[in-house]
């Protein structure tokens, strides 16, 4: 059985049982059991009501925060001269072609985002085995295939991340830090839902979005009220 620090266990007597939070409560309740020596990420965790093992019941997309994650994102871009000198001029941090794909095959995976073109996938994607299991193989459906490499580059800097449902039908993504301002972390929030709704698969049956919990990296999660997410739905 899992044991929990004494932080954990006081921040989780701060919830009361079977209680259901506002958006904003929730956040208040988030930042206050946030008290590690590091800037905790704030995260949501919502439990779908679809089956990730059918094909078209994959909710995944990509969404915009309007405030980032305040996460430094270490992007590297696949792809050939002259597009890889755009890309390191709009923000990459690394960006290359044969190089890079050589620093991959001998283990090298020390960026979060690999951005390419699809001119260069036949080659990258022989690398599954290594970027596969650590999420890092573009997709263009996540926008990381493309021939607009800058764009995309100053996208995901900017704090465009990927959300993807889990073998258990669990979405988990970081929304901010536990110093943003309260009403950053709410619109952040919002817009987050709201793209989990827009990818609502058409062949979902019974009730979709489950359970929302609210949570910083150290500390326990906190449910939010499904009437208040009941009136984001519209």
């Amino acid at each position: 059985m899992k044991r929990h620090s004494k932080r954990f266990n006081a921040a989780l007597k701060s919830i009361t049982p079977n209680k259901e939070y506002s958006i904003a409560d929730a956040i208040s309740l988030v930042k206050k059991n946030a008290t590690a020596k590091f800037d905790e990420s704030v995260d949501i965790a919502m439990q779908l009501g679809v089956d990730p093992r059918k094909a078209d019941q994959v909710v995944r997309g990509t969404v915009a925060l309007p405030h980032g994650t305040g996460k430094t994102v270490r992007v590297l871009v696949i792809a050939k001269s002259p597009l890889d000198k755009e890309a390191i001029a709009a923000g990459a941090d690394h960006a290359g072609f044969e190089d890079y794909i050589e620093k991959i095959q001998g283990g090298w995976t020390d960026i979060d985002v690999i951005i390419a073109t699809p001119d260069v996938m036949g080659q990258l994607g022989r690398l599954g085995k290594v970027l596969g299991p650590r999420g890092l193989m573009p997709n263009p459906k996540s926008g990381t295939v493309t021939t607009d490499v800058a764009k995309a580059v100053r996208e995901v800097k900017a704090g465009k991340i990927e959300f993807r449902v889990d073998k258990a039908g669990n979405v988990l993504a970081g929304i901010g830090k536990a110093s943003f301002d309260p009403a950053k972390l709410e619109e952040n929030f919002r817009t987050f839902y709201a793209s989990i709704l827009r990818a609502k698969p058409a062949t979902a049956k019974g009730k979709y979005v489950k359970s929302v919990h609210l949570s910083s990296t150290m500390g326990p999660g906190v449910p939010v009220s499904e009437t208040e997410l009941l009136l984001i739905q519209g």
